[in-house]
Parts: structure tokens; sequence; C-alpha cells
């Protein structure tokens, strides 16, 4: 059982989804005691695989909450699925236009609920060479400032085994273990009252992704590059497959 309110549609995907799960994957859950038992959080984590959002869901769910993701717009518009992921209380991002502050008051409005929200900071899958995390965007940071909810940092590893970025076949054998590792709540004391500048925004996202860099230097036991990737630098497509022509791509994470 979960603490959240569960749509019927919630209660429908773990019924579907769980016994799969716990059938061709492993788990090496930790901290799961960072997350509250109830009243509104916002967990972030980061992004190494279609397969992670499933592989986090049992997670979350196992430590008693019932997770609302923003996820992409363009998974809910896929027949069926879509209907039944909308259904379950999930927000759609509309990424990189002007209807995403639509999820933004979404989202703050579900952590005032007492809800549970899931945010990928990266916006996408990690274009890093070594599936590092990557530079964050300032919406988690935002969400956690404007409304005091507590932030918790969580790393992923093991989701890419089964199914690499933009892949289109997973590797179901041998059973691949999930790691997924939950640290203390960020402490955003220091910009308690200060205006939600540029400046306040980036130094909260910074200090979300070192958390969670942190927590992956010890989940895989290596040091991460001193310097985060940064797709708009580096000159990699924000969205999509950065590997698939422009005039090729579909709809990419």
């Amino acid at each position: 059982m979960t603490s959240d309110h569960e749509a019927p549609a919630y209660r429908f995907a773990r019924a579907v989804l769980r016994p799969p799960l716990m059938l061709m994957t492993r788990r090496d859950w930790r901290g799961a005691e960072h997350i509250p038992a109830s009243g509104g959080c916002v967990l972030v984590t980061n992004h190494v695989s279609h397969v992670d959002p499933f592989t986090f869901a049992h997670f979350v769910n196992d430590a008693g909450r019932a997770p609302r993701f923003l996820a992409k717009s363009e998974v809910f518009e896929i027949p069926l699925a879509g209907s039944i992921i909308r259904s379950a209380g999930q927000i759609p991002v509309y990424r990189e236009t002007k209807d995403a502050a639509h999820a933004f008051r979404a989202a703050v409005e579900a952590i005032e609920a007492g809800e549970c929200v899931v945010i990928y900071p990266e916006g996408t899958l990690t274009r890093d060479p070594a599936l590092w995390p990557m530079t964050g965007k300032t919406g988690a940071a935002r969400m956690g400032l404007t409304t005091g909810c507590p932030v918790i940092p969580v790393a992923q590893w093991g989701p890419q085994e089964v199914l690499a970025p933009y892949r289109r076949l997973p590797k179901l054998l041998p059973r691949t273990v999930m790691h997924v590792w939950a640290g203390p709540p960020i402490d955003f004391t220091d910009f308690a009252g200060q205006p939600l500048t540029t400046d306040v925004l980036r130094r909260a996202t910074n200090r979300i992704m070192a958390a969670i860099v942190a927590l992956m230097e010890q989940m895989r036991d290596e040091h991460a590059p001193l310097e985060r990737f940064d797709p708009r630098t580096a000159h990699v497509p924000v969205t999509g497959n950065p590997r698939r022509p422009k005039s090729d791509e579909g709809d990419g994470h």
C-alpha cells in the first residue's frame, strides 16, 4: 500500500507491471527511509534508459509512495497506454515550448496536495558518453524552493543494461540488478527567503545534480568527470536520438 491517493489506473498499472519486474530484475534498493512517508515531496533522479521509469516507479512504490512523474508529452499520445498514463495522474511536459509552464503549475499543485512528484532534472536521457548525469534544468529546484517541500536525490544504475539509450531491443537475460539509492533531502536553508533569481536557481540545481552524482560515484565505485556534460555547449541535440540524423528523428527522450 502507499500513502498517496491512488487512481484506479495507477492500481491497474501496478498490478500489471510489478509481477514481470519482480521476475525479470534483481533489486538493490537503498535509502528508502529518506523518502517521507506522507506529504508533498520531490524525488530527483538521473535518466539512463527508457526502462528506468518503470524500475524507478517500482522503487518508489516499494518505499510506500505512489509516484507522479513529469513525463514528455509524447508518451501521453500513445494509443491506450497514453490514456492509462494520464489517468494514473502523471504530468505531461511540453518540452522546449511555451506550454512547459503548465507542467510546473501542475507539479506544484500535486506537491501542495501531498503528492510525491518525480522529476528527471536533466530533462532527457543523458548524452554523457559514460552515462553520468549531465547539467540539470532548474525546474526541480524551482519547485522545491517554491513549495518548501523536501527534495530527495536518487541515483539509478542498471536499467541501461536491459535497454541501452535509444536501442530498440531489450536484453532480459541474465537478470540485471537495478541499483536505486536515495540520499537525504538536499539542504536549501541558505536559500530561504531569497528571490528565485537565475543565480539562485542555478546554484540550487547544481546542488541537486551534485547530490545525484555523489550517490552514483558510490554506486559505480568510480569518479564522475570534473565537468558535467552539457548538450548545448557540446552541440548535441537536446531531445531525440543524438546519433540519428535530424531528418530521421522520431520521438526521442
